[in-house]
């Protein structure tokens, strides 16, 4: 999974393109919007696109509001009761978006979980040509070629710093140490409520070792 990529419209466009927030468009308004779409059947002008195969295709604007609108959906899908005496909830009179219990008050407001996600890279040991390690994740399918790889990336832990999630996802994943560890840059992702925090960091020390309930191979390209 990759946290970051670049959009098919410049800053500026994006700053200025508006529209009702969704999570899914049709193939005909992507058209009269002029947004580039990946390649669906032709004659599917009712068919709908999932929002994950759009982020890289969508202007920054319109990408944010549709993730924002995705996260706030499906949390007041999941908080319907009250987590204190489970009485069902209400929303905020007021212009708040939270859950509020009439029974104890209590206040349930959207959570957001971090996550880190890590460029490693290395000199090839025989060239000194730079590399960055990939792995293929089960969640990507089955193997059929051509794979999809991504970054290291997991869930920020409770009392853990963000610094100590990277080191310990990368050693449980891949058994590897690092060094010179370094925060990049921050993306929201709706899958399903998550902030993702980008990170590089220089290969250390160990050989790969893959954590084979999550993943398949992983390697230095």
């Amino acid at each position: 999974m990759v946290a970051t990529e670049s959009n098919s419209k410049t800053t500026e466009d994006a700053a200025t393109f508006t529209a009702q927030a969704a999570n899914a468009i049709t193939y005909d308004y992507a058209v009269a919007h002029d947004i580039a779409l990946p390649i669906i059947a032709e004659g599917s002008g009712n068919a709908f696109v999932p929002y994950r195969q759009l982020i890289t295709q969508l202007p920054a604007a319109l990408s944010a509001q549709i993730s924002q609108a995705i996260q706030l959906l499906r949390w007041q899908t999941d908080t319907q009761f009250c987590s204190r005496c489970a009485s069902p909830v209400v929303h905020a009179t007021a212009d708040e978006r939270a859950m509020v219990c009439p029974v104890c008050r209590l206040r349930q407001y959207p959570r957001v979980q971090p996550c880190v996600i890590t460029a490693i890279t290395r000199p090839n040991p025989q060239t000194g040509e730079m590399q960055i390690l990939l792995a293929h994740h089960h969640r990507y399918g089955e193997q059929k070629r051509p794979l999809m790889y991504g970054l290291i990336a997991g869930f920020v832990e409770v009392g853990e710093s963000l610094e100590h999630a990277v080191v310990r996802e990368v050693a449980e994943e891949v058994n590897i140490s690092l060094s010179d560890i370094r925060y990049v840059s921050s993306q929201p992702w709706p899958f399903p409520s998550n902030l993702m925090l980008g990170f590089r960091a220089s290969y250390a020390a160990g050989d790969i070792v893959i954590q084979e309930d999550e993943l398949s191979h992983a390697d230095f390209f």
